[in-house]
């Protein structure tokens, strides 16, 4: 398959006319520049698609996200994460790390069983549809702050453990990613990072922590902030807390929520300038309304309401994640938060791939890499998700 007619989106994150050859399911050639004469040229019966001179970007990632379409990762269920990771694919996130939620440590090892079981399914090719690849799991609890817990069930809190940490991950069969913790609620937080840290990343998530002791985590090996700014202390001139030991520690990586809800656009376009685009990563952290019409709706066992892209807890009207999935993050942190573009693919893209640590297959449009390969008009209007070699 050729896409020809494109801008397309490169590793130094410009763009440049160009069209790309996608092979047995991976980029083969990308040819871009003044230079690149006739450019590829089909062979016999090879498809050629014109992109009209769309932009070409890499499949997003999503990182931390909940679900869509009526379905969550949490229902533990193959049928739901295979329903997911289909509507994701559909408007062009086309790889997937799904977030738990703080349920009882029992579950959420059967949970991520499931997700194990789906992910070797996946990987035999045998199902025709196509769907987001399964690349990670985000575990957003159970070792979190009561103070801060948001849309999270403080009944199943617990202080982070190392063995519990451990049942997680071989559960999961190596897909758990990352796992959150709010360092104030151990004493022995710092151990447990030190313990874990070089078998997962470990992020604060949900938490209460002064900048101190939010520093002393990041130092130990904690390594990722989830999104930032919510369900945390506020950045203030005196108390600067997890947003400030973020900003100290340029080995973090840090979500942010762009729906237009959860951050101002001036707070957005202050924490690119202060932290740098290059640990940035756009997430949606969109619940299972996303995609469907307002009305009430669960998360973790808790009753949410949503109305438009706002979704908030029956109990306490605390913002209960987002009801956007991450390409209409990407149009609203472009067209609405003064973020270029450029920087906003690469957040989407590159840098959680970076992130999850399969940069080497996903995140750029780079010849070797898997064919997830996305056309946006000037508008950022979807044209075509091209996922494996496969249009949509």
């Amino acid at each position: 398959m050729i896409v020809k007619n494109v801008k397309v989106y490169r590793e130094d994150q410009t763009f440049a006319d160009g069209e790309i050859r996608i092979l047995d399911g991976v980029f083969e050639k990308v040819c871009t520049g003044a230079g690149r004469g006739e450019g590829i040229l089909a062979e016999k019966d090879e498809t050629v698609i014109d992109g009209d001179g769309a932009y070409a970007i890499p499949g997003l990632i999503d990182l931390h996200f909940h679900g869509c379409m009526g379905d969550d990762f949490c229902d533990g269920t193959k049928e739901a994460i295979g329903r997911i990771a289909e509507y994701e694919a559909s408007v062009g996130v086309t790889a997937i790390a799904p977030a738990t939620m703080t349920l009882p440590v029992e579950e959420l090892v059967r949970i991520l069983s499931v997700a194990a079981e789906y992910r070797r399914e996946e990987a035999s090719g045998q199902d025709a549809k196509i769907r987001a690849d399964l690349v990670g799991v985000n575990m957003e609890g159970p070792f979190i702050s009561k103070m801060k817990k948001g849309a999270q069930d403080e009944r199943n809190i617990l202080p982070c453990d190392a063995s519990i940490a451990r049942r997680f991950l071989e559960a999961s069969e190596g897909l758990v990613k990352f796992i959150g913790i709010a360092p104030e609620e151990s004493e022995h937080s710092a151990a447990f990072v030190k313990e874990m840290k070089d078998d997962v990343h470990i992020s604060l998530a949900h938490t209460n922590a002064d900048y101190d002791s939010a520093k002393a985590a990041f130092d130990a090996g904690a390594s990722h902030a989830v999104h930032l700014y919510n369900a945390m202390p506020p950045f203030t001139h005196r108390a600067p807390g997890v947003v400030g030991a973020v900003a100290d520690s340029p080995q973090v990586m840090a979500e942010l929520i762009c729906d237009g809800v959860h951050i101002h656009p001036a707070v957005v376009r202050a924490t690119f300038q202060m932290m740098g685009a290059q640990r940035m990563i756009l997430i949606s952290d969109s619940m299972r309304a996303t995609g469907m019409p307002d009305g009430r709706y669960t998360l973790g066992g808790l009753d949410v309401d949503v109305v438009g892209n706002r979704a908030t807890l029956v109990s306490d009207g605390a913002l209960a994640g987002s009801a956007t999935n991450l390409m209409d993050c990407l149009r609203t942190v472009v067209k609405k938060m003064g973020i270029p573009l450029e920087t906003a693919v690469a957040c989407a893209s590159a840098n959680p791939a970076k992130s999850l640590g399969i940069y080497d297959s996903y995140g750029s449009v780079t010849p070797g890499k898997k064919g997830h390969l996305v056309l946006l008009d000037k508008d950022l209007e979807l044209k075509a998700v091209i996922k494996d070699g496969k249009v949509l």
